[in-house]
């Protein structure tokens, strides 16, 4: 609002008034009653037109700051402001109206981005002592088959199971698997993560839900995609050049005669054949292998002895890497495993541990173990390259290898026997240190 102008326009008209006023008087005083009449009356108008002029200023001001703080910008205020009275108030009208659009347009998105996550989503907004529901998300009204509600009270009536527990973990940050029953159907297990935050004194609950069965689906597909791939580009690396050889061999059979450069080319596509096929017989077999994992014939034994046993197997190879291992594992615990294939899964990870020690200046093998909720934990560590970020998530695929001469099965084996135990691998990554974890059940 330009204050000044209507400040000068204000101030002018009181000016005036208070003239008429002096003059009003002064024909009184030259006794010219009438002229005074008449200039007491034209002195009512100007009072009129000075209190109509405040009245629309003040209604102006009440009508645009009500719109303001009731978020109503429906109104338009453009005539006032070619007024140029209003210059300043208009701006910041147009400025909370704009900044409402923009503020509206950007929730419409993040609303479109949650209702098109396959993850139940649900915000709960603190009000005095009693949550209320913020924002539902399609999939969550979908899945858990809720009409879109706005009170706690009437979602705990639709889905009783799952507010239950919400309310038993008092509103709390928390990630577990629980168990929810949705209307009459079996129960369905999901995974639970919820966060606490406020925001300008305003406390908001965010609840996520997985399905442990969609998440699982989604592994299980990624999975068969990149063992797809893997198994596609190995047998395209050995079909493609022996077809190229059957059809040069095939071009050489039709002359009526051969020349000695043609026999020779005839014998070294044969033999490169026989390679290739060499090669795919070796991995088809490698696939049996994995596919065909016997069942663990499971025994007491002792973990310093199986330890004992597969360090002996890989000393001389220890030695000619010159690694220095050390085996921290000073206690005594005994495993209910099949020896033989808990020993071929150390024999892997070591083997793998002397290929990542290779040019390194610093070559030590560390293993330790701990017992944790009657679980073992076997660490073999080692101060080798480790495995790059990029790759981290496919090296337990199928015939996935960064070596030259590797087969591509050992790590994927070796998972595979961990998990037949009752148990499980995992890669760590640290700062210069590089392990594999197995966890077994005592």
């Amino acid at each position: 609002m330009n204050s000044w102008k209507l400040y000068n326009q204000l101030f002018i008209r009181l000016v005036l008034i208070l003239l008429l006023t002096g003059l009003c008087f002064w024909l009184f005083s030259k006794n010219m009653q009438y002229s005074a009449i008449f200039c007491g009356f034209v002195i009512i108008l100007a009072l009129f037109e000075v209190y109509f002029f405040v009245k629309r200023i003040f209604i102006f001001y009440d009508k645009t700051i009500n719109a303001i703080l009731h978020n109503d910008f429906s109104a338009d205020f453009s005539k006032q402001y070619q007024s140029k009275n209003y210059k300043n108030l208009y701006k910041l009208y147009e400025k909370l109206k704009n900044k409402q659009k923009d503020q509206i347009s950007k929730e419409l998105v993040f609303r479109s981005i949650l209702n098109n996550v396959e993850t139940g989503v649900l915000m709960l907004q603190k009000q005095e002592t009693e949550w209320n529901i913020f924002l539902m998300n399609d999939y969550f009204s979908n899945h858990f088959k809720v009409p879109k509600v706005s009170k706690w009270h009437y979602l705990k009536k639709q889905l009783p199971s799952l507010c239950e527990l919400i309310e038993n973990y008092d509103f709390k940050e928390v990630k577990a698997s629980i168990q929810v029953r949705v209307g009459k159907e079996d129960l369905q297990t999901f995974i639970l993560q919820t966060s606490l935050t406020k925001t300008y004194g305003q406390d908001y609950y965010v609840i996520l839900l997985d399905s442990i069965q969609r998440v699982v689906e989604k592994k299980e597909k990624e999975a068969w995609i990149n063992l797809m791939k893997v198994i596609s580009h190995e047998l395209m690396n050995s079909l493609t050049p022996i077809r190229s050889l059957t059809q040069n061999m095939n071009d050489l059979v039709q002359q009526d005669e051969l020349s000695k450069e043609d026999i020779i080319d005839l014998k070294e596509s044969v033999n490169t054949i026989l390679n290739r096929s060499d090669h795919l017989q070796n991995f088809v077999e490698n696939y049996r292998k994995l596919a065909m994992l016997p069942s663990p014939k499971k025994e007491k034994v002792a973990l310093n002895k199986l330890l004992k046993n597969s360090l002996h197997f890989m000393n001389p190879l220890f030695k000619e890497a010159r690694i220095s291992v050390n085996n921290t594992i000073s206690y005594n615990r005994w495993l209910y495993v099949d020896k033989l294939q808990i020993e071929q899964v150390l024999i892997n990870l070591l083997t793998n541990s002397i290929y990542a020690l290779k040019n390194k200046t610093k070559k030590e093998i560390e293993i330790s173990s701990e017992v944790k909720d009657k679980r073992v934990f076997i660490t073999i560590s080692d101060t080798g390259k480790g495995v790059e970020k990029e790759i981290e998530d496919k090296i337990f695929l199928p015939f996935f290898t960064t070596r030259k001469q590797g087969a591509g099965i050992g790590l994927t084996l070796s998972k595979n026997i961990i998990e037949a135990h009752g148990g499980y691998l995992v890669y760590q990554n640290e700062e210069n240190k590089t392990s594999f974890v197995i966890c077994l059940v005592e």
